[in-house]
């Protein structure tokens, strides 16, 4: 599911040109010009494209999945009498006069994906996207490895100025050159850092709650009785070992099963 929002493709183009130079400055002015020939360095670049590769398929599914997109009805349905339409409804389903369908509970309506989501989160930019039911957990990994590779660089930056070896740089503008491609990535780091952290949280929270963000906008309050924080969890990220959430090669946490509701109510 791909949006043709202007706006969101500006913002994939941003993460993966900011993605893939963090990349750059890692491998080309820290590791071949501070840890050359090292094993370490060599672990490093092993582990920092290991992330990189992890990110980029989290983002990649998150982008591409459809985020529970609530099908349309194949005729054209008639709302002239919503109240009894909505009186034949069953598990609190509510009518999309936008959409003109009905649509299960949990679900809203995306202004710019112009179509009802299951359990919408919100409509995410940085993905071209809806966070929904079915690509919420690309959502979070998706997060999460950003997060990792932010604290990653910075601690590189960091020990390759405090381990700088006398041999390297010994050409005045190829050092100033690594100091300036290190203060950018670090600033970048530091920025998109504290933005996916207070994003996460906000996520986590919300999971725990069992509120999305429209919900808590809305003030509707939670739709299902109090659950263990694990079962809310699992909910959204599988029913596998935990240890395997971080992978956004599982499977979808999900299955759309939606209950049959005759549209001639």
């Amino acid at each position: 599911m791909f949006i043709k929002d202007p706006c969101g493709i500006t913002c994939i183009i941003i993460t993966y040109a900011a993605v893939f130079y963090a990349d750059y400055v890692v491998i080309k002015w820290i590791v071949l010009h501070t840890m050359e020939g090292s094993l370490w360095g060599t672990l490093n670049a092993v582990a920092f494209n290991l992330i990189i590769f992890l990110l980029t398929m989290s983002h990649f599914k998150a982008v591409i999945s459809d985020p529970g997109t609530v099908p349309l009805p194949q005729n054209r349905l008639d709302f002239s009498d919503m109240h009894s339409a909505e009186s034949g409804l069953d598990l609190d389903w509510t009518i999309c006069t936008r959409c003109e369908t009905y649509r299960p509970p949990r679900a809203h309506h995306c202004r710019i994906c112009k179509r009802c989501i299951r359990r919408m989160d919100h409509h995410c930019p940085w993905i071209n996207n809806c966070v929904g039911e079915r690509n919420q957990k690309y959502f979070i990994q998706f997060l999460v490895y950003v997060g990792i590779l932010s604290v990653y660089a910075i601690s590189l930056i960091v020990i390759s100025w405090v381990n700088d070896c006398d041999n390297c740089d010994v050409d005045v503008l190829m050092k100033q050159r690594r100091i300036m491609h290190s203060i950018i990535l670090l600033l970048e780091s530091a920025l998109f850092g504290l933005f996916v952290f207070a994003i996460l949280t906000d996520q986590l929270q919300a999971i725990l709650s069992d509120e999305t963000a429209i919900e808590q906008a809305q003030k509707q309050g939670p739709y299902r009785p109090h659950k263990p924080k694990m079962v809310l969890l699992s909910e959204v990220c599988g029913r596998q070992h935990p240890a395997m959430w971080i992978l956004p090669c599982s499977k979808l946490p999900r299955k759309l099963d939606l209950p049959l509701i005759d549209h001639d109510v």
